[in-house]
């Protein structure tokens, strides 16, 4: 196990009562279901890194994100340990383009009550430790 905690951010991009979830390749958790994220950069704060990460990863601009919970997510067979903050945030319009092949076969829309599986497991973690999703 690599012997470095990581600090990820995802984002949870809500419209119409949806998420935004892109089918990760490349990586860990290869072929599950993950917000839009990556890894918080030395000096940049928390929102600064989702509005960097979503317009790398999607093309779309987010506005007002905020910071709403974390996990600790740990991918034994990967052996590799992340805390993952999550930032919910507003995507008005626009719609998300692959902008790194290599890392997202597609990006979806998906109902809260209709997410697909399997889903990454910093999402998994954030279900368990909340319950239902259920941003307004």
């Amino acid at each position: 196990m690599d012997n470095n905690v990581r600090v990820g951010v995802g984002v949870i991009l809500v419209r119409d009562n949806k998420i935004l979830l892109g089918k990760r390749i490349g990586a860990h958790g290869e072929n599950t279901w993950a917000t839009p994220g990556g890894h918080l950069e030395l000096g940049e704060s928390v929102e600064e890194c989702a509005i960097r990460e979503v317009l790398e990863e999607t093309g779309l601009q987010i506005v007002e994100p905020k910071k709403v919970t974390f996990t600790n997510d740990i991918f034994e067979q990967e052996g590799k340990h992340y805390i993952t903050l999550f930032v919910q945030a507003a995507c008005p319009s626009g719609e998300a383009s692959i902008m790194e092949p290599e890392k997202c076969k597609s990006w979806q829309w998906f109902a809260l009550d209709n997410l697909p599986k399997p889903l990454f497991l910093s999402m998994q973690n954030l279900l368990k430790e909340n319950g239902e999703l259920n941003f307004t």
